[in-house]
């Protein structure tokens, strides 16, 4: 029988502006830092191996996928989640999603979402097929891409671009 014994450190993290500590693995998975110690819940479980985008936050505004980044990689940085993009869903991307309807199932919306967010900062007035790309590593199960592009070119309406 092996030894399960693991490490448990204390961190602290600055998650949606404000520093919060917690006890953890320095490899536990920063998903399961903020849905199971945080109680945020917002950012999904999908495949835990990076590639569906359901986990997608931000990490110093870069989008990055929380089941494959530990707790570790996120010490001295700023954790943003869906809860911390706007505190009153004003964020041009969620009005955007509530205008058009996007979520069909809403499982994958979070990440879809944070991703959008993380590279819209950077690029202008992107095209359709540009969105498609930008978005490509976040899948829906439920093929809602049509309403996210549409949702993606509204919120740049939104923005004034």
């Amino acid at each position: 029988m092996s030894n399960l014994l693991q490490t448990v450190s204390t961190f602290a993290l600055k998650v949606n502006g404000e520093v919060r500590t917690v006890e953890a693995s320095p490899d536990m998975p920063l998903l399961w830092v903020l849905r199971d110690l945080m109680r945020l819940t917002g950012t999904k479980y999908g495949c835990g191996i990076g590639l569906c985008g359901a986990c997608t936050i931000h990490l110093d505004g870069e989008a990055i996928r929380s089941c494959s980044t530990p707790i570790s990689a996120a010490v001295g940085k700023e954790v943003t989640t869906i809860e911390g993009l706007s505190i009153d869903g004003t964020h041009p991307l969620q009005l955007a999603w509530d205008e058009l309807n996007v979520s069909q199932c809403g499982y994958c919306q979070t990440g879809q979402i944070m991703t959008a967010a993380s590279w819209m900062r950077e690029k202008e007035n992107p095209t359709p097929q540009a969105i498609d790309g930008y978005q490509s590593g976040n899948l829906c199960r439920c093929g809602t891409y049509t309403r996210i592009r549409a949702a993606i070119v509204r919120a740049t309406e939104i923005e004034g671009r």
